[in-house]
């Protein structure tokens, strides 16, 4: 199983990236008691799922600071009349 591209997120809308989250974050929690519960049949998905979390949180903050610099940018050309 490769891993997932980051295209394949970059192309999500916001609503679908929060869920896919979600999503993500209950599967490693459904990982972490199959282990617990010795009965772990493909332990190379913690790495797979660790990854895609890790891909979908970088996307988010990367549309979050986006917004704040879009909203900064936008407060100092108001301010600054010319």
């Amino acid at each position: 199983m490769p891993f997932p591209k980051i295209s394949e997120v970059r192309e999500l809308s916001d609503e679908e990236l929060a869920a896919e989250i979600v999503k993500v974050k209950r599967d490693l929690f459904d990982l972490r008691i199959l282990k617990g519960t010795g009965r772990m049949e493909k332990p190379h998905l913690f790495k797979h799922n660790r990854h895609r979390l890790a891909q979908l949180l970088t996307i988010e903050k990367e549309r979050e600071l986006a917004k704040v610099v879009e909203t900064s940018t936008a407060v100092e050309t108001e301010e600054t009349p010319e």
